[in-house]
């Protein structure tokens, strides 16, 4: 049976899937080989996502329409290489055939379940994520470099279908309101300082009994201290 391979590589789609360039390839050539399919041609999109619909990528485009003409079933290594959408996959379903490298045999019944079930499994990602940079923002409370990487690194998984302005702009808003907090409470860290503090625990009393309050308006622990004191470059 003749059959068209397609490809889709993108950085982030690397990184989620682990599947490159290379890896496909390999599916594709393996799933030929063990099922006595004969690879026409492989039509590979560099650097798209997996949200454009198919028809609308440069390589996919011309695989779907290749297929349609002569017939042909597209193979790929895992089906979201073919879309993340499962309203898209079923409606390509009812216009071209396909096969997975993964599953080769699975009926179209069986491919919209998996797809829904990806799509679901998703979904539970994305809310454990939104929860887990909640945790890391709250983390960053004492302005903690490492936490607020954290939680640049954590809005990575949030910026699923957003564009790289948006989300510098989210970071931006990230350390500015930060960098704002910092200058706000250094009169007061100086004052603590001048007067002779110097312990962390001291210092973290010291504003503790002046009511300055964390970004989260709560008391100061000796380890957000240590935190504001190296953000803004003090020290005993």
């Amino acid at each position: 049976m003749k059959v068209i391979g397609y490809i889709r590589v993108s950085t982030k789609s690397q990184g989620e899937s682990g599947l490159g360039l290379k890896a496909q390839t390999e599916y594709l050539e393996r799933a030929a080989q063990q099922n006595g399919w004969e690879l026409v041609t492989t039509y590979i999109d560099s650097g798209v996502s997996g949200s454009i619909a198919l028809e609308d990528r440069p390589e996919g485009g011309k695989a779907f329409q290749h297929a349609k003409v002569e017939g042909l079933e597209i193979v790929v290594a895992k089906l979201d290489r073919l879309s993340r959408d499962v309203e898209h996959i079923a409606g390509l379903m009812k216009r071209v055939k396909f096969r997975v490298c993964t599953m080769p045999h699975a009926t179209p019944f069986e491919l919209h379940l998996f797809a829904a079930l990806a799509e679901q499994e998703r979904a539970f990602i994305r809310a454990r994520t939104k929860e887990a940079l909640a945790s890391l923002q709250s983390n960053a409370d004492g302005g903690d470099e490492e936490a607020l990487q954290k939680v640049a690194n954590r809005a990575e998984y949030l910026s699923y279908g957003r564009t790289a302005a948006n989300r510098e702009k989210a970071q931006a808003a990230i350390s500015q309101r930060v960098s704002s907090f910092h200058a706000s409470i250094e009169p007061h860290l100086q004052a603590c300082l001048y007067k002779g503090v110097s312990t962390l625990a001291g210092v973290a009393d010291c504003l503790n009994a002046k009511r300055v309050t964390t970004s989260r308006g709560g008391e100061w622990s000796p380890i957000q201290v240590s935190r504001a004191m190296k953000a803004l470059n003090l020290s005993f």
